[in-house]
C-alpha cells in the first residue's frame, strides 16, 4: 500500500518512462524491406501449456513452404527456448534477459502461446510476456484479419498494442483507504503511427473506409487523444471515410447481420482491440481459427490469439490440440517476409482442411486428428495444389 507521497512519487516514474518512450518513438526507421535481405532469421518460441505442440505443427508447416530457401542458407529458423512460466519466474522478468536477447537477433518471431500469473496467484508479480515483448521489441500494431466471405465479413483490426491499459498494466498500485489505482496512456505519436497504418492498408487494399473504436464520449483524454490523432491523419487519405465508433455499440453492431457487412478497417486503442478482435474471430470458428501479427518497424511476431490452455496438459489432451490459429498466423508470416506465392498456397490449404474437406477434424480429444496429424494433412495439402 502506498501513501500519498509514494503513490505521486510512482506517476512521476511512469511519466518518466513514457516520455523516453516517446523519445525513441521519434527516432525511429522506416519498416524493414525483407526484399533486401540476404538472410533471414525466423525465431521459434514454444511458450506455455499446448503452445510448443501447436508451434511445432506451424513450424513443421513452414519449414516445409520455405524448404528452398532453408537449403540455400536464404532463411534460417532459430529455436529459443526459456519463455516458458517456470523460466520466468525463476527470472522474476516477464522475458528473462537471455531469452531477450536471442529475440533481438531474429527478424520475425513465431510465438506459441504463454501463461500470465493472475491477481490471485501469490508468487512474483511477473507481467505478461506479450505485453514486454510488445513494449521491448516495439511491436506497436496488432493487426488481425477476419473473414467469413458467406456472411459479406471481411474486416481487418488495427489494435494498438503499447499504450492504452495494457502498456503499465502491471505498475498500478493499492492507495491509501482501500483505493486501488491502474493507468491508460496514449501519446500522440503512439496513436499517429497505429492510423496511419491502418489507413495506409486501406489505401494499398481499396478499403473505402476505417472505423475508429474508443469510448471517447466517457474517457476524453486518452481515447479522446486518440480519436483526434486518427481524424487528423484520415485527412492525408481524402478518398477514405473515417467513422467514429463507440466500443459498446461497436461490439453490438458487429452481432447485427445487416450492419456488419458495412465494416472493412477498424483502428482500436489495447483493450478494445483485445476484447472486441476476439469476438470477431468468434463468427470465423472462434479464436482457435484466427492468427495475429505484431508489427513494429524493426521487428515483427505472430502468434495464435487464444491462451495456453493449461487445462488440455493437466488431463493429458495437450496433443490434441487445433493448431489452426498458429497456422493462420504462419499465413501472415509469410505474407509480411513478401512469400505471397506459399502464403496464398497455405491459406487455400487451411480453408480446404479446416471448413471445406475436413478429413481429419480437431476436436481437442482422443475421437479426432492430433496436432501433428492435422498438420500432416496441411502439407499434404498444399502439395497438391
Amino acid at each position: 500500500m502506498l501513501n500519498r507521497e509514494e503513490a505521486k512519487q510512482k506517476l512521476d516514474e511512469i511519466l518518466d518512462l513514457q516520455k523516453a518512450r516517446v523519445e525513441r518513438m521519434r527516432g525511429q526507421k522506416d519498416f524493414v524491406d525483407y526484399t533486401t535481405l540476404d538472410h533471414l532469421i525466423i525465431g521459434v518460441c514454444g511458450g506455455d501449456g499446448i503452445g510448443p505442440m501447436i508451434t511445432k505443427a506451424s513450424e513443421d508447416v513452414l519449414r516445409f513452404l520455405l524448404r528452398d530457401e532453408v537449403a540455400a542458407g536464404k532463411i534460417t529458423f532459430r529455436e529459443i527456448d526459456g519463455l516458458t512460466i517456470d523460466n520466468r519466474i525463476t527470472a522474476g522478468k516477464a522475458i528473462p534477459d537471455d531469452v531477450l536477447e536471442e529475440l533481438k537477433k531474429c527478424h520475425v518471431v513465431l510465438k506459441g502461446p504463454t501463461t500470465t500469473p493472475d491477481a490471485a496467484y501469490k508468487g512474483p508479480n511477473i507481467e505478461s510476456a506479450n505485453v514486454a515483448m510488445r513494449r521491448e521489441l516495439d511491436l506497436f500494431a496488432n493487426v488481425r484479419p477476419v473473414k467469413v466471405p458467406e456472411q459479406g465479413i471481411d474486416w481487418t483490426f488495427f489494435r494498438e498494442n503499447t499504450e492504452g491499459s495494457y502498456a503499465v498494466g502491471s505498475l498500478g498500485f493499492e492507495a491509501e483507504d482501500g483505493i486501488s489505482v491502474d493507468f491508460t496512456i496514449t501519446t500522440t505519436e503512439g496513436a499517429r503511427r497505429i492510423a496511419q497504418l491502418a489507413f495506409d492498408f486501406a489505401k494499398k487494399n481499396g478499403k473505402e473506409k476505417v472505423a475508429v473504436v474508443t469510448k471517447a464520449n466517457v474517457i476524453k483524454q486518452t481515447d479522446g487523444k486518440f480519436l483526434r490523432v486518427c481524424q487528423e491523419v484520415a485527412k492525408e487519405y481524402p478518398g477514405i471515410a473515417c467513422e467514429s465508433w463507440y466500443a459498446d455499440i461497436m461490439t453490438a453492431k458487429l452481432v447485427d447481420e445487416k450492419r456488419r457487412r458495412d465494416f472493412q478497417v477498424m483502428v482500436l486503442p489495447n483493450l478494445y482491440g483485445d476484447i472486441i478482435t476476439d469476438e470477431a474471430a468468434e463468427f470465423q470458428g472462434g479464436v482457435g481459427t484466427a492468427g495475429s501479427m505484431n508489427l513494429g518497424k524493426r521487428y515483427a511476431m505472430f502468434e495464435a490469439i487464444h491462451g495456453s490452455a493449461p487445462r488440455m496438459v493437466t488431463e493429458g489432451r495437450d496433443k490434441y490440440a487445433d493448431p489452426g490459429s498458429m497456422l493462420r498466423a504462419s499465413v501472415l508470416l509469410l505474407r509480411h517476409i513478401e512469400k505471397k506465392q506459399q502464403a496464398d498456397k497455405l491459406e487455400r490449404a487451411l480453408d480446404i482442411c479446416m471448413f471445406e474437406e475436413k478429413r481429419l477434424v480437431i476436436t481437442g480429444r482422443d475421437n479426432g486428428a492430433t496436432t501433428a496429424e492435422f498438420g500432416e494433412y496441411v502439407m499434404e495439402t498444399v502439395s497438391k495444389l
